[in-house]
Order: structure tokens, then sequence, then C-alpha cells
């Protein structure tokens, strides 16, 4: 199972030929070829995380694949079929196995809606929180995409959710807020909280992948 890492917060996962694709949002340049893509998940309805351009362009191709997300990603994205999860729910979409945690959105600012908000660990290896420190209890976490940068983000609590979750191998995304010197300021320290727990941080760029 291959993970690549697109600008801000847009991953892909490949595995036998087949491609779940998360988060494709307003910061992420278009995908371009894509291989067997079975389903999009969208963890929540802000647009860094979807856009209607980036869903036509992949329904496009890939006509009725099915859109996981939260039910406020449904009331915004009207003109689009989604399929409702929420924490708990466990969904089969061969080769992929999607376990959905958490529920809300990090607090921004009081003045600020808390919207719904979906983490996802997928074939029990790989977890997103989307824009959350939601941690997936009880589950061993192979690879761990945790966000580095962002309105709601404070270093320290990124740390924290790093060493709550201890992944083997983590690396940072949500980083198109930050400049070079930011991100890799955030990237070093969530090598440390992953050192702490035996395990090591993956420095992936826009287009670079890593295997699990």
């Amino acid at each position: 199972m291959r993970v690549t890492k697109f600008e801000h917060a847009t991953l892909t996962i490949v595995d036998t030929g087949k491609t779940l694709v998360i988060d494709p949002g307003s910061f992420t340049a278009p995908l371009g070829e894509l291989e067997g893509v079975v389903g999009i998940v969208i963890t929540h309805e802000h647009p860094d995380h979807w856009t209607a351009d980036h869903l036509d362009r992949i329904l496009g191709t890939f006509p009725g694949i099915p859109i996981f997300a939260p039910e406020g990603v449904a009331k915004v994205a009207v003109d689009y079929d989604i399929t409702l999860v929420h924490p708990g729910d466990v969904i089969e979409l061969d080769p992929f196995r999607l376990e959905f945690f958490g529920g809300k959105h990090a607090v921004i600012h009081e003045s600020i809606p808390v919207v719904d908000n979906v983490g996802v660990l997928v074939n029990d290896e790989f977890y997103y929180p989307g824009d959350s420190y939601a941690v997936p209890e009880g589950r061993s976490v192979k690879l761990l995409a945790s966000p580095v940068g962002a309105p709601w983000l404070k270093i320290g609590e990124a740390m924290d959710f790093v060493l709550a979750v201890a992944p083997r191998r983590v690396f940072g995304t949500h980083d198109m807020t930050l400049s070079v010197a930011g991100r890799d300021m955030g990237r070093a320290r969530l090598a440390w909280a992953a050192e702490q727990g035996g395990g090591e941080l993956v420095a992936l760029n826009p287009g670079e992948g890593t295997d699990i």
C-alpha cells in the first residue's frame, strides 16, 4: 500500500492498482492521471479539503464512485451523492477497509462554528485525523499523517497527538499555510514526538509517497 502526499491536506492511497483519494481541496493542484479510483473520503466541509472542481474532475474519469463524508459535507455539497459516515463506522471498499473516528473539527475560535469532522483509519495501518486530534484508540498505527500547520493548530498539541497515537512513522500534512522554515520546524517537533514511542519522521513533499 502506497500513501502519497499532495499539497496541503490531499492524499492518495494505492493498493493492488486501486486508489482512494482523501481531501482533494482548494490548496491542491489538479491531481493529474489517477489509477483505478474506487472512492473519495472528505473529512469535513472546509474548502481546503474539498472543491467541486476536484470532485468533477475525478468523477468525470471514474463516474459513480462513492464519496464518504460526514453530514456537514452533505449539506454543502448538495450536487453530489454523499455517503454519510460517522465515528465508529466501518466501510469495506475493496481493497480498502475504512474505519472512522472523532466527530468534530478542532476549535478555531469561539466565534467560529465547530463543524463535523471524521478521522479515517485505512486497512488498520494508515491514519489521518482530518482537522482534529482524534486518536484511534486501541489501534496500532504504522503510518500517521499529522497536521502541522493551521489556524487551529498549536504545535505542542500536535506533538501530544503524535505522542498519543505513537505511530511507527509520521509525516506532516496540512502545511500550505506555513513558510518553509515553519514547516521544517513543525516537522522537527513531530519527529521528536514520534521518536518517544520508537517511531520516526518521514519528510514528504507534494508528490512524494511512502509504502506501508
